[in-house]
């Protein structure tokens, strides 16, 4: 039996620079950190059986791996090769479309694990390239590299995306009392409202051309980003992600939405110096800095506009840092 686990991320400033139409010209670059949810896998020999085992949502069994429909299953088991009876079974601590990478820290918590049964040692430069391979090239999601990294590599870290393909990795080490300040300053809500990243992604890469001067300044933004993290600004902060997030707006008629517009400028009036909906956009989390002093005033007006837009599964999510990428739990056969 083998167990691996990959944490979820949040991404601060330069999402969609990690975007390959955009970074083959001009380095891309994305500061984000892993957060205390994750996505687990567990493997366990099926040989005796002589199938193939997977259990998500649904449960589906099949003498080879090409004949599945889950698709990082079904690819994954295929580029390993494996061809022996094996028994995968995935969890989470947060359902899929939350704008927190899930779909990506599942394919590097899959390899993890799948390297591990091979019996190969496997890095987080080369699990993340792994996990990139499978969604950008195998599956042609229209994707960056931003989410895949954040999941092997955990912790606070600037990824630059280069022009050559390769991602060059800055570790930010955090103060412990700026760390915890800004776990203090930081408010999480599932809006209740899940999107496919893919029809989101997949209008703001056809439009990167018209828009490539802003990319270049959410690149740029993200070193002038560490500055005020590394400082303990949380109100600079605040103001770069409110600044980043009208940015972003006009990327694409898809990453907002009226109910989200209404659920942030609520946000913005009740207190809060500033936000963004984590992810692609469409839905899935919004992200606040607030002064600790109106966190209780912000979440009440939050919550009562969401009553009144009718979210049912609005709720907020207690988030904490954490410094570990993905890992090896248990691995019977050490």
């Amino acid at each position: 039996m083998i167990i691996t686990r990959a944490p979820l991320r949040i991404s601060f400033v330069g999402g969609g620079t990690d975007l390959k139409e955009f970074y083959s010209r001009y380095p891309g670059r994305v500061i984000s950190t892993t957060v205390d949810k994750f996505v687990y896998i567990a493997v366990n020999q099926a040989h005796l059986l002589n199938r193939f085992i997977i259990k998500y949502t649904e449960t589906e069994i099949a003498k080879h791996p090409s004949e599945f429909k889950h698709p990082l299953f079904r690819e994954a088991l295929t580029k390993m090769g494996i061809n022996k009876g094996l028994e995968i079974a995935s969890f989470a601590d947060l359902p899929a479309k939350t704008g927190l990478g899930s779909s990506s820290s599942f394919s590097v918590a899959l390899f993890k694990a799948l390297f591990a049964y091979v019996g190969k040692p496997v890095g987080k430069h080369e699990a993340a390239e792994a996990a990139s391979e499978l969604e950008i090239n195998i599956l042609k999601e229209p994707i960056g590299k931003q989410d895949q990294y954040a999941a092997a590599f955990g912790g606070f870290n600037i990824f630059q995306f280069n022009g050559d393909g390769t991602v060059t990795v800055e570790p930010i080490f955090l103060d412990f009392r700026v760390r915890s300040a800004l776990e203090n300053h930081l408010l999480f809500y599932f809006t209740g409202i899940t999107r496919s990243a893919e029809s989101v992604l997949s209008d703001q890469r056809s439009k990167i051309e018209d828009h490539f001067e802003t990319y270049k300044k959410m690149s740029d933004s993200v070193p002038v980003f560490k500055t005020k993290i590394m400082s303990g600004d949380f109100k600079g902060m605040a103001e770069m992600l409110h600044e980043g997030w009208l940015r972003k707006k006009t990327l694409s008629d898809k990453i907002s939405s009226p109910v989200i517009d209404t659920l942030y400028e609520a946000g913005i009036k009740a207190g809060a110096w500033g936000g963004k909906i984590l992810g692609a956009g469409g839905g899935g989390c919004l992200m606040f800095l607030v002064d600790p002093k109106h966190r209780q005033e912000v979440m009440a007006v939050l919550e009562n506009e969401a009553m009144r837009a009718g979210l049912d599964e609005f709720r907020r999510i207690p988030l904490k840092f954490t410094q570990s990428g993905a890992d090896i739990l248990f691995n019977s056969s050490v």
